[in-house]
C-alpha cells in the first residue's frame, strides 16, 4: 500500500500549527464539519501541483502529510492518487472525521450542508421512487431504472466505489 494509518487522538496529541491536514471531502461537507487548520482540496480536484501550492501558502511545509475524509475511503483514495508523486510521507487519518467526533475532538460546525453520502441516498431513493411510478404510470420498462439504481447500489457496496458519489461531488452545490 505505501501509506501509514493514524488513530484521530494519537494525531491530535502530537499535532502543532505545522502539522499538515488535507481534507479532501467536499466544500459542502467541509462547511457542515471541519478540523481546524486543514487544509481542504476535494478529491476530484486533487494533483501534485495544487496540494503543493496549498502546502506552501498556508506554510505546512512539514512531513507528512495526513489525509481526512467522512470515513476514510476517499483518504485512501487520495494516498493511492499521490503515492509517488510527491515526496512526502502519506498517513491516513483512521475513520476520517467520523472517528474525529466519536473521539470527541472538537471541530468547526456549520449549517446547512448535506453530506455527499445523503446526497446519494436522496438521489437513488428518488430515482427508484420514480422508476416504479413511471413504471405504473407511462410503460413496464421504467421499472429498469429502479433495477439498475439497485444495481449500482449493489456495485457501490461490493466495490466501496460510488459513481454517483463521484457525479454528485462535482455539482456546483458541493463546490
Amino acid at each position: 500500500m505505501g501509506h501509514k494509518h493514524i488513530h484521530p487522538q494519537e494525531l491530535m496529541a502530537n499535532k502543532t500549527a505545522a502539522t499538515c491536514i488535507l481534507d479532501v471531502r467536499t466544500a459542502a461537507e467541509v462547511k457542515a464539519s471541519s478540523l481546524p487548520g486543514s487544509l481542504h482540496i476535494p478529491l476530484h480536484e486533487l494533483t501534485t501541483e495544487r496540494l503543493q501550492q496549498e502546502i506552501s501558502s498556508n506554510g505546512k511545509n512539514g512531513n507528512p502529510i495526513y489525509l481526512l475524509c467522512q470515513g476514510g475511503k476517499r483518504a485512501e483514495m487520495a494516498a493511492g492518487q499521490l503515492q509517488g508523486k510527491i515526496d512526502a510521507e502519506l498517513i491516513v487519518i483512521e475513520g476520517g472525521i467520523n472517528a474525529i467526533k466519536a473521539a470527541g475532538i472538537p471541530l468547526n460546525q456549520g449549517k446547512g450542508a448535506i453530506s455527499l453520502e445523503r446526497q446519494v441516498r436522496i438521489v437513488a431513493g428518488f430515482l427508484v421512487l420514480l422508476g416504479v411510478i413511471l413504471g405504473f404510470q407511462v410503460n413496464s420498462g421504467f421499472f429498469g431504472l429502479s433495477g439498475f439504481v439497485g444495481a449500482g447500489l449493489m456495485f457501490a457496496g461490493i466495490t466501496d466505489t460510488c459513481m454517483m458519489g463521484l457525479l454528485l461531488a462535482r455539482m456546483p452545490w458541493n463546490r
